[in-house]
């Protein structure tokens, strides 16, 4: 479809004067209404260098192009200074499902990240603190637009920035010697370390000693202590087989899991900031003052000497650089975080290193359960994991209901796929900076605009392209043929259009870096092809017709398995 906008692009192109083919690409836009056309050109931005009005210009243009239409073309009106254009039923049997059934799992991929390097830092848990539903998005988010990137042809390095450094060790040293137990700590893992670190907050309360003891345990941490270093490594390991165990279960993978501990003695920057005259002493603390560019000072020392965030984020970033030379770095975390990675980012450039243009923030909104807001410190938290087995049960009993035939194996398999699957699209339903409040019953929805109603339609289309292959050889038949039928439909026209249409979304979620511009496809996606498949018989069709119609099930499966995989859920066969 793309191919055919250029070309319609440089014929009008040709017809006017000092238009460029590009020009004319950048107007053309989708129609309101099919009734209206397939696309359609805005003639306004043409007005002031053609110096006639709008609808002069697409009138003239109207009877210039249907003397000889443009191939591809079955119609071009007029209406209000639009031109609008018809694609003819065999330019979209021909080029669009033929194309698709060429092309089949790569149709939608593109190369405008061929040769280029993607590095995104997303999930990042906190090495001692439970894997809860907070982190549902950066780490549905970053993996969909890692994802994204990777099938639009960049090489892309996924970092798990783990969260393995900091004075919040400190606190859980200390609330270890203090309350803690080494027993239900290798028996229970993380939750039990979670749970001491949050009466560690309860104690401090009534004891405000325990803060400075936590700043004097961290403060061995970096410099070197044995029984503080054999402690941190004890809790990272218990935490990173938690962490990697759902990792496994959500098929996500990372390239490097350097946290930041990795950059706690590779602190060159902090030299390198005093050597360029940016580290200013305040109040005993070291910041870079940034009052000039409207922003509070960014904080890099402590009073006690201690690094912070920005200290190890600018280090990091540093590295990476060094490292990957990308030509964009990633840093998915909630909006809430906007002004600190805006701070840093500043200090990069006044370091004078010029890929700060290249550092970009993916800002997402908060979660909630049924409107509850959560927080580790107050125990007030849904763990991902169990939220994972929830919708996984929960699944599961509706497959009971409505397949009790199904074999026991059949339905634990699609019951993950689906529980699994629900989660995340409905984080990545809405826009990302969006706030998301989970509901079950709106989750679960196998009706609703949900992750189960796109996994049912996927499976719904898998089985009539399996009696499809049982019937007809059509996906053996050589496509370029073309089909003998006369005309598409209407059900027909539309979701083949649609279907044309994946490439652009897919390069609108890249330009963007937003995955709910491919989740809200997958729902038109699927809405259309159910009118398709309640209003346009495939198996029973006449041998032609079906042959079309078995080529657009089999299209659909290839762009909804496409649209699915970037969003992060798996394919069902059946459901």
């Amino acid at each position: 479809m793309n191919e055919l906008k250029k070309n319609i692009s440089a014929v009008i192109s040709s017809l006017l004067p000092d238009v460029s083919a590009d020009d004319i690409m950048s107007l053309i836009a989708p129609t309101p209404d099919s009734s209206m056309g397939d696309f359609t050109v805005a003639c306004f931005k043409l007005a002031k260098s053609l110096r006639k009005p709008p609808i002069k210009i697409a009138g003239e243009l109207m009877d210039k192009l249907n003397a000889s239409l443009p191939e591809g073309i079955s119609k071009i009106e007029a209406l209000n200074g639009y031109l609008n254009f018809y694609v003819s039923d065999k330019y979209i049997a021909d080029n669009i499902i033929g194309k698709i059934i060429s092309v089949g799992n790569d149709y939608g991929k593109n190369d405008i990240g061929n040769g280029k390097t993607m590095v995104i830092d997303y999930s990042s848990p906190n090495i001692a603190k439970p894997f809860h539903i907070g982190h549902l998005g950066t780490t549905a988010i970053g993996n969909s637009i890692k994802r994204i990137h990777q099938f639009s042809g960049y090489k892309c390095i996924g970092i798990n920035h783990l969260g393995d450094w900091g004075t919040q060790f400190g606190r859980l040293i200390v609330a270890y010697h203090g309350w803690g137990n080494k027993e239900a700590i290798e028996k229970i893992g993380v939750k039990e370390l979670a749970r001491i670190y949050a009466e560690f907050y309860v104690r401090a309360e009534s004891d405000p000693t325990l803060n400075d003891k936590a700043r004097e345990e961290f403060s061995k941490l970096e410099h070197g202590d044995k029984e503080a270093l054999d402690l941190w490594k004890w809790f990272k390991e218990i935490s990173l087989n938690e962490f990697m165990r759902l990792y496994k279960v959500l098929g996500i993978e990372f390239e490097s899991y350097s946290g930041e501990s990795f950059y706690y003695d590779k602190m060159q920057a902090v030299e390198e900031l005093q050597e360029k005259g940016l580290l200013k002493e305040s109040d005993g603390a070291m910041i870079v003052p940034l009052d000039e560019y409207k922003m509070p000072p960014c904080l890099i020392l402590k009073k006690d000497g201690t690094t912070l965030y920005a200290t190890r984020d600018i280090t990091a970033a540093i590295y990476r650089w060094n490292t990957y030379h990308f030509d964009k770095c990633l840093y998915v975390t909630d909006a809430g975080q906007s002004l600190y990675f805006a701070q840093w980012f500043k200090v990069i450039g006044l370091m004078g290193y010029e890929f700060e243009k290249r550092l970009v923030h993916v800002p997402y909104g908060k979660i909630s359960v049924n409107g509850a807001k959560l927080a580790t410190r107050t125990g007030n938290v849904v763990l991902l994991e169990e939220l994972f087995d929830e919708a996984i049960s929960r699944v599961r009993a509706i497959i009971e209901e409505k397949n009790p035939g199904m074999s026991s194996e059949n339905k634990d398999e699609i019951a993950k796929k689906v529980g699994l699957g629900a989660v995340i699209f409905n984080q990545l339903s809405a826009g990302r900076i969006k706030d998301v409040n989970f509901v079950w019953e709106d989750v679960l929805n196998f009706d609703g605009n949900t992750g189960p109603y796109a996994q049912y339609t996927y499976a719904r289309c898998c089985s009539v392209v399996s009696k499809c292959d049982d019937e007809t050889k059509a996906g053996n038949s050589n496509i370029n043929n073309g089909y003998s039928c006369a005309a598409l439909n209407e059900d027909e026209r539309a979701l083949a259009l649609l279907l044309a249409s994946f490439p652009d979304r897919v390069i609108q979620a890249l330009g963007e870096y937003e995955p709910s511009d491919i989740t809200r496809f997958i729902i038109d996606l699927c809405q259309t092809f159910n009118r398709f498949y309640h209003n346009c018989p495939v198996i029973n069709a006449e041998s032609d017709i079906k042959r079309l119609r078995a080529d657009l099930c089999r299209s659909t499966k290839a762009v909804l398995g496409n649209a699915l995989w970037l969003i992060g859920l798996k394919q069902t066969e059946r459901v």
